[in-house]
């Protein structure tokens, strides 16, 4: 039986490898799109796909759009409600999250509310309202499953071990560019450096997420949700050849690892495709080649936004929320060369320390608090 779905960020470099997957699956249909302002590339989209509906973010560009659609059969809306939108289109079974940012979050909360199932690459959800989200996951008997590779591994090493406890889960990262540099050396890192990923092609927020470590801080917070564990038992580890994706350690002290090439298709297919492994021509490990694999800590007093976000996930409440928005504001100071690599961090730890925290909120309070962390953070003076 064919799946219905909607990709929320159908340009970005998680929506267009899922297409990738699409493309090769043959029988899932593409109900519904939506991207920010690249409508070049959407609009081939439509011409190989043919979505009912798609939603462009920018009102301009979903005006040009639609004049560029004319003669198709395809529905074209705009903002945030167009999102909404495509997440809960009646025909649809499942939504690929792939957003970037806090703005993925109110679409996968209403479309949990309206029964879909979550294929989620949209780390922010989790990390800004993760009690919300998978409390709604309960509440409307829909499930969720990870698309970073990461949590998709975790998620598949659990598989079959249903009632064994865990100890810990092991949560690996490349250590990106500028692993086993000291403070000294960051300081006056370039912003093409900090995006010359070693292993991952990826877009430039996520990559320099990457490059700070950030970008596990989130995962772990993640985690946190996805398996519901305590931050005590997710422990990052610095693995350079991106080989191990991450692992489960048992009470009995057994660890189950998912392993494989470093490429996004594969827990995309799995997470479209579960319970079910569909073969493809996607590289596979060669262990003669790949016949060493290292393991070491983080360094987290120099990549501090890796402590930072272990700090916000135990004070809980609204200090997650804060910690993404001050976050996303502060990598694009720095794409823009208007702040420093180890600003980044001075900028979310000022925004952190300014907030009062909520532990009692709803998406609304959640939404309000994102947005006074960005423009918190937006007007911190680093001296």
């Amino acid at each position: 039986m064919a799946k219905n779905i909607s990709i929320l960020g159908s340009t970005g470099s998680i929506g267009t490898q899922t297409l990738e997957v699409v493309r090769d699956l043959m029988n899932i249909n593409v109900i519904g799109l939506t991207a920010n302002t690249n409508i070049d590339l959407i609009e081939k989209q439509i011409d190989e796909f043919n979505p009912k509906v798609v939603a462009i973010m920018d009102e301009d560009k979903a005006k040009e759009l639609t004049e560029r659609v004319k003669g198709k059969d395809v529905e074209i809306l705009s903002g945030l409600n167009g999102l909404v939108k495509v997440a809960t289109l009646d025909e649809i079974d499942t939504v690929v999250t792939s957003v970037v940012g806090n703005i993925g979050l109110k679409p996968t909360y209403e479309a949990i509310k309206s029964g879909k199932d979550i294929a989620l690459a949209n780390k922010e959800t989790l990390v800004s309202a993760g009690k919300l989200i998978t409390d709604a996951v309960k509440e409307y008997n829909v499930k969720m499953y990870p698309v970073d590779s990461e949590h998709s591994a975790i998620f598949q090493s659990l598989q079959g071990n249903s009632g064994n406890k865990i100890r810990r889960i092991l949560l690996t990262a490349s250590g990106g560019p500028f692993r086993g540099k000291d403070r000294n050396y960051l300081k006056n890192v370039t912003v093409e450096q900090a995006l010359n990923h070693p292993n991952w092609s990826m877009g430039r927020k996520i990559t320099i997420d990457s490059a700070s470590l950030m970008n596990k801080g989130l995962e772990v917070i993640e985690a946190k949700y996805l398996f519901d564990v305590d931050v005590k038992d997710i422990e990052v580890l610095i693995h350079p050849q991106s080989i191990v994706h991450s692992a489960v350690e048992y009470e009995d002290g057994a660890v189950m690892a998912q392993m494989g090439e470093p490429d996004m298709k594969v827990p995309i297919q799995y997470a479209l495709t579960y319970p079910k492994r569909i073969k493809n021509d996607y590289p596979k490990v060669d262990f003669g080649f790949r016949n060493s694999l290292t393991f070491e800590k983080p360094d987290m007093d120099t990549f501090r936004c890796l402590s930072l976000a272990y700090k916000a996930l135990e004070i809980g409440g609204t200090m997650t929320t804060v910690l993404n928005g001050a976050n996303e504001v502060a990598v694009s100071r720095f794409l823009d060369n208007d702040i420093k690599f180890l600003e980044i961090a001075e900028i979310i730890e000022k925004t952190m320390e300014a907030h009062t925290v909520q532990y009692d909120y709803t998406i609304d309070d959640l939404l309000e608090a994102d947005k006074w962390a960005k423009e918190y953070a937006s007007k911190i003076v680093i001296k």
